[in-house]
């Protein structure tokens, strides 16, 4: 059975949880990411209702996995981890389908936002740039497309010489970030142009409109969850326990706050977003609309700031996530090496092939968010089912954040929720009006191929058989206890805080 081990050269535990806060800061850059299109289909109204009711989801989410996130605070790899670790004695083919399916929704954001800040750029500075200058199968490739480009290679230089120097870079466009999120939020008020004509809400389609919503909360899932990157850096934070909990809420509840102001604010000034502009070039007009044209040149800047933002997190991310499960021996093994800065360098590179490959043979990137959201909600589903089956079958593990007893029924609550969403949302891809059932067959190629390469580890590379399921433990080892920094005794269920 392969375990997670521990090597001379290891993830260092250098960051706070105001680090972390800074890192989940790639958030509102997802909600930008994906707001035009719901302000063009749902309305403002329809929007706030969608992303507040899918930002309160996250917010949950977060605080139950303060709890898993804790019981493996020294292996990196997320909630796909919990995943492994809650059904690996049911199914070890769980655990590489969560961990492919959350490493494909993090990778994603380089493609995403790469492309944004493109067009963003061309809109604001090259409005006349030629947009089609070659064509790669049916994708045509211009300007904004290379631009993003160049953008996926200079976030993935950063990463790979250290989450610190990435850190100090983060800071600092973090504080760009507030400038656009607060023009957007509140400037519409102040400048006199937001209107209440704007604020409507709109609904149609099959089922009186709620299958279409809930298609869009599918979608959604991929911006309004993404608080829980947090726990990802749990290895890594100086205190395990206090970090990894302040950094997860303060972070989620934040979100919560700018997906309910920031469509009401935005909205109320350009109403229904038209198809064409919903990508990102609507931004550029309504912050002219706002401050001016001027102005908006330095607003759009830091703009792309706060999308690099989220792709510096995104690809930390996806990276450290590519890196556990190797550890954990459900993919192959040159993932699981880091490099002479402590960081997991191969996988931050199989990201950026990836995306680079997204950005040339995709054309929407809602079609992209579609296909990798397959993906990403199910491992929610497969994590949150993880957290009650830990919580059933390890009572003994210990716990340096418990959750109270009530919120595992919260946690079958959002687990049905999650999987109304993935049947629904996974298997209805023209309803989105950008997805395809070939976007369809490659997200589910992707699962696929992660039991292939499971299977090749387990065959091939560790010379075992396929376990199809694995006897776990009652309470960590004792070299396990030291690597969390627990007694010998921690078994004892006096460790856990009940929160």
């Amino acid at each position: 059975m392969a375990e997670a081990t521990v090597e001379e050269v290891h993830l260092l535990k250098t960051l706070r949880w105001w680090d972390g806060f800074i890192i989940a800061l790639c958030n509102p850059g997802f909600l930008l990411g994906s707001l035009g299109y719901t302000l063009g289909i749902f309305g403002t109204i329809g929007s706030l209702v969608l992303w507040g009711a899918s930002a309160s989801i996250g917010m949950l989410q977060a605080w139950i996995y303060s709890e898993p996130a804790t019981m493996f605070g020294h292996r990196s790899g997320g909630i796909s981890l919990y995943a492994h670790e809650g059904w690996r004695r049911y199914s070890t083919f769980v655990g590489p389908l969560s961990a492919f399916g959350y490493w494909i929704g993090w990778s994603v954001v380089l493609s995403i936002f790469g492309k944004i800040m493109g067009d963003l750029i061309v809109s604001q500075w090259f409005p006349t740039a030629n947009q089609h200058i070659l064509t790669i199968g049916s994708n045509p490739v211009g300007v904004s497309d290379f631009i993003g480009i160049g953008m996926i290679i200079i976030v993935w230089a950063f990463n790979i010489v250290g989450v610190r120097p990435a850190m100090w870079f983060s800071y600092v466009v973090a504080v760009l970030l507030m400038i656009p999120l607060a023009l957007m939020t509140f400037g519409g008020y102040f400048a006199g142009v937001w209107h209440h004509a704007n604020v409507h809400a709109t609904f149609t389609g099959p089922w009186g409109g709620i299958k279409l919503a809930l298609v869009y909360m599918f979608v959604l899932a991929w911006s309004a969850y993404g608080t829980e990157v947090t726990a990802t850096f749990a290895p890594e934070f100086h205190d395990t326990k206090a970090d990894t909990h302040r950094a997860l809420r303060s972070s989620a509840a934040f979100m919560l706050m700018i997906c309910v102001l920031l469509p009401l604010g935005l909205g109320g000034v350009t109403g229904a977003v038209p198809a064409a502009t919903a990508e990102g070039q609507f931004y550029t007009q309504a912050m002219s609309t706002i401050a001016g044209h001027t102005a908006a040149g330095f607003f759009t800047a830091c703009i792309c700031g706060s999308l690099a933002l989220s792709m510096m997190s995104s690809t930390a991310d996806a990276g450290r996530a590519l890196f556990g499960i190797s550890r954990a021996g459900m993919t192959i093994k040159q993932f699981g090496v880091l490099n002479r800065f402590h960081v997991p360098a191969r996988a931050m590179t199989m990201d950026l092939v990836v995306n680079v490959c997204l950005v040339l043979f995709i054309t929407s990137n809602l079609a992209i968010l579609y296909m990798s959201n397959i993906g990403y909600v199910l491992c929610h589903v497969f994590a949150l089912s993880g957290f009650l089956l830990l919580r059933r079958d390890r009572p003994n593990w210990p716990r340096p954040i418990k959750v109270a007893s009530g919120w595992v029924g919260v946690a079958a609550v959002l687990l049905v929720l999650n999987a109304l969403f993935f049947v629904v949302g996974a298997f209805a891809p023209h309803l989105n009006g950008y997805g395809n059932w070939t976007d369809f067959g490659i997200g589910m190629g992707i699962l696929v191929g992660s039991l292939l390469l499971f299977v090749f580890r387990r065959v091939v590379q560790d010379g075992e058989g396929v376990h199809f399921r694995e006897d776990t433990p009652a309470v960590p080892s004792a070299s396990e206890l030291a690597e969390l920094g627990l007694p010998a005794a921690a078994g004892e269920p006096a460790v856990a805080t009940t929160v």
